[in-house]
């Protein structure tokens, strides 16, 4: 064990390092090998005389039915060897095991919200092993009703049906009554509640439970609980193990205080970073040195994808402001590319063909000199246009209907599509083309007014209802469009804006993202920024590349460090 706490250092480096340290913590416990065995002590057949002793006086004392009869442990019921004095026995053994009463809602908040008595407990007031229970829920049950069955202080709770089965457990440290998808387990032979909550949070225990669990909620009946099989050591070397998990767990609980501070200076210098790239674009306009700052910083800044994410929007923010590339005298004036935009406008007779420029002082933005602010409305030669959502089918046909998980990333992925049997003509505006952007007008307000452009054949895929398409003028950079309307400005523009009650799905309408602000750079500009934005795209892939093969190396350290233990 001692060989083992030198790896602490590689459990707190991998990812889910500390978490895989716990479990091996009680794989060694139910193997015997935390602790050293003392032959001296009574063994757990000793201890399995006295419970039953105590078990025969309970039910004398009319205090315990008389337990149905468990079956025998054989030889296919003992997962792997024990230690001397060591004993596989049925959970129902070494305790009375039983479930609580249930209450509906309406009787619940009428009847025991606010009174005086024993809490009571429910699922969602359970945690995950070592969290205290929710004895403040404001339910109590009067000690005046009999018909509420009590668990003691010092029972052991499990949840035993539904999506929490055999994870949500804990321990009362005082009387309750408690709902009927828990069960209590009250010890026998003053066994330590704590040795069997640690049990409980087995891999080896969490594993048996899971294959006696059946139905479609999935959950495990009181006389299967019962039969499930566990290790019982002898009683004194019981309370020695739970002191040496308490202690080992405490320092897993300071490795974790220690990588949240960790993680949290890490995020503080990457808002530093990130602020003094947006300061230097500010007042100089030379972000090169600020990125490489950021890029060449990679262990110090990125442990996790989320700061990638945000050194995005960083990037896309600063292609907003104009910050990314040069001007340059030869571009020529914006206005002259709004000319061609109108002209091409007037020549495919779109209604409102007047190109309107926004007054910058109405605008969150602040725009270069040079460029022109314009809705996304007057730069459309196509849409903003709804799609079609018909039902899909399990064989393939023609016609491919894309899901929103093709782009709630920002990136077009055709994978996320269905075929349907309809017959889409093709004239329909329903069909996608190389150049067009569809934008999420419904999803979760992380999603609403997410864009992405499609690269690819005309005519292989239509999109759903919960998208709009739009196309832009052929005098523009679609790419650089599709960038603006990912930067965080317009994100915020068009989320602000999201029509929906509480529990109802944001949307935004056709009229909304007709009046999305987009800033307008020259066309020779548009492309240096397209051709910056996918460079520095480029380079996030990289960090994130890094930090996959990075955490995939500290977890086959750690794998290969609690192989050496197996």
């Amino acid at each position: 064990m001692e060989l083992l706490e030198r790896h602490f250092d590689v459990a707190f480096s991998a990812p889910d390092g500390i978490k895989k340290l716990r479990e091996l913590i009680l794989t060694f416990a139910m193997h015997g090998k935390l602790v050293p065995q003392d032959p001296s002590e009574k063994s757990s057949s000793e201890l399995l005389k006295t419970i039953q002793a105590e078990r025969k006086q309970l039910v004398k004392e009319r205090k315990l039915k008389t337990p149905k009869p468990l079956s025998e442990i054989t030889a296919s019921d003992e997962p792997y060897p024990l230690p001397q004095g060591w004993q596989w026995v049925r959970l129902g053994i070494v305790g009375n095991i039983f479930n609580g009463n249930s209450i509906n809602t309406a009787e619940k908040e009428s009847k025991y919200a606010g009174e005086n008595g024993l809490p009571y407990i429910a699922t969602k007031d359970v945690g995950y092993g070592l969290d205290p229970l929710n004895y403040k829920n404001g339910i109590c049950i009067p000690l005046n009703e009999e018909k509420f069955r009590v668990a003691h202080k010092g029972a052991v709770l499990i949840c035993a049906e539904g999506g929490s089965a055999g994870k949500k457990c804990g321990l009362t440290d005082r009387d309750i009554c408690f709902g009927n998808k828990l069960f209590a387990n009250e010890l026998y032979g003053q066994i330590p509640a704590r040795f069997i909550l640690y049990t409980y949070l087995s891999p080896i225990f969490r594993a048996m439970f899971s294959n006696a669990m059946t139905g479609i909620i999935g959950g495990v009946s009181i006389a299967k609980f019962g039969e499930i099989s566990i290790p019982l050591p002898p009683l004194e070397e019981q309370n020695r193990i739970v002191a040496k998990i308490d202690q080992l767990m405490s320092r897993c609980d300071a490795l974790e205080e220690l990588r949240k501070s960790r993680d949290k200076q890490r995020m503080v210098i990457h808002k530093a970073a990130l602020s003094q790239l947006l300061d230097t674009a500010e007042k100089n306009g030379n972000v090169e040195s600020a990125f490489s700052f950021i890029f060449n910083r990679f262990e110090d800044l990125y442990a996790v994808k989320e700061n990638v994410m945000e050194l995005r929007k960083s990037i896309l923010h600063l292609a907003l402001m104009g910050k990314l590339t040069e001007r340059l005298k030869e571009d020529g004036p914006v206005s002259e590319l709004l000319k061609k935009i109108k002209s091409e406008r007037s020549r495919l007779n779109i209604r409102s063909a007047t190109v309107k420029q926004i007054e910058t002082n109405k605008s969150t933005l602040s725009l270069p000199d040079g460029w022109a602010l314009l809705p996304l409305d007057a730069i459309l030669i196509l849409g903003p246009t709804n799609g079609y959502s018909p039902k899909a089918v399990d064989y393939k046909t023609k016609v491919k209907s894309l899901t929103l998980s093709a782009t709630t990333s920002g990136v077009f992925k055709g994978e996320h599509s269905k075929f349907i049997v309809d017959e889409i003509p093709i004239s329909s505006y329903l069909w996608l083309q190389d150049g067009d952007i569809l934008v999420q007008r419904g999803n979760t307000i992380d999603y609403v007014g997410v864009p992405a452009i499609y690269r690819g054949e005309r005519n292989t895929y239509i999109y759903p209802d919960l998208m709009m398409k739009l196309r832009v003028s052929t005098e523009l950079d679609s790419d650089y469009v599709c960038f603006a309307m990912s930067a965080k400005p317009s994100r915020d523009f068009l989320r602000e804006r999201a029509s929906g009650t509480s529990g109802t799905m944001p949307k935004i309408n056709q009229k909304t993202l007709s009046s999305l602000p987009i800033p307008i750079p020259p066309i020779e500009e548009q492309r240096r920024i397209v051709s910056k934005i996918n460079k520095l795209m480029r380079q996030c892939d990289q960090l994130e590349e890094q930090i996959v093969a990075t955490n995939l190396k500290q977890s086959e350290l750690l794998n290969a460090v609690i192989a050496r233990y197996k």
